[in-house]
Order: structure tokens, then C-alpha cells, then sequence
């Protein structure tokens, strides 16, 4: 199967690595062409202008769920004209009291060309069939909600 890889760069600022004391600011380049600044979650410490794992985790979701939505809609000659999502990554304690990414959330809206249409209940078969079918879906288990708009 396939082999997919980032490079990940960090560096300590400080004068020593102490508890607390030091920045998680590093670099994830992507297919030595993008470049971006990851931290820790605000929450965290972390710069809130750079994204942070969590934040990635959901983009990796959201963006792999649409690209399987896009090939099942495509096989099934539905003109999507648009797809917008808005993923939120929930944080808290998971059943073995370990912080982790509990939930996440995708907020899925298509638009089709005008004229066609689909009913609701098709869209929401469409948008599970996206999510049984999408690698990061069945990586992250049960941790994940569809809220069709």
C-alpha cells in the first residue's frame, strides 16, 4: 500500500527544556513544497495564529470525508457544484481518563447545479456511505458525527 509522509522540525528557543517552560512552536512541511506552524492548542500554551494537531486531525477528517463524498457523487452522476464543512474537534477525558479527541463533529453543506436536487434522506445515505468509506473515518472509529445542514 501506500506510503505518505511529512518532515516535522522543532528546536528549543530556551536555555533549557523545564516543565511548562519551553515553546512547542515547530514546522510540519508537507511534500517539501508547504510549510505550515503547528503549536500546541491554546488551550495548551499554544499560539492561537498556528494550528495545532488537534485542528489537523479535523482538517485530515473533513477533507477525506468530502474527497469520498466527491468520488461516490461523481459515480453516481450528482453535479456537485460545492461542498463546504466546518469541523470542530472536541477535547476531554476519553473512558480511561486520558485527554484525547473525544468527538468531531463535520458540518457538511453541498450544492448541487441548479436544476438538480436530491431529498434529504439521500443526501444523509450519500454522507454515510462517505463516512463508512473514508480512511481516516475508519481509522478514528466511533468518534464521529455527521450534522448534515
Amino acid at each position: 500500500m501506500s506510503e505518505l509522509s511529512i518532515d516535522l522540525h522543532w528546536h528549543r528557543t530556551g536555555p533549557g527544556l523545564q516543565p511548562g517552560k519551553y515553546s512547542a512552536e515547530h514546522t510540519v512541511h508537507y511534500n517539501n513544497t508547504h510549510e505550515v506552524q503547528v503549536d500546541a492548542a491554546p488551550d495548551w500554551g499554544g499560539k492561537p495564529e498556528n494550528t495545532n494537531p488537534e485542528q489537523a486531525l479535523a482538517s485530515a477528517l473533513s477533507s477525506c470525508h468530502m474527497m469520498t463524498f466527491l468520488a461516490l457523487a461523481a459515480k453516481a452522476d450528482w453535479p456537485v457544484a460545492s461542498y463546504h464543512d466546518h469541523a470542530v474537534a472536541h477535547l476531554g477525558k476519553n473512558p480511561k481518563g486520558q485527554m484525547s479527541v473525544t468527538r468531531i463533529d463535520l458540518h457538511p453543506v453541498v450544492r448541487f447545479d441548479t436544476g438538480f436536487s436530491v431529498g434529504a434522506k439521500e443526501l444523509e445515505e450519500m454522507q454515510d456511505r462517505a463516512h463508512r468509506y473514508c480512511f481516516i473515518a475508519n481509522t478514528l472509529a466511533d468518534s464521529v458525527e455527521i450534522n448534515i445542514l
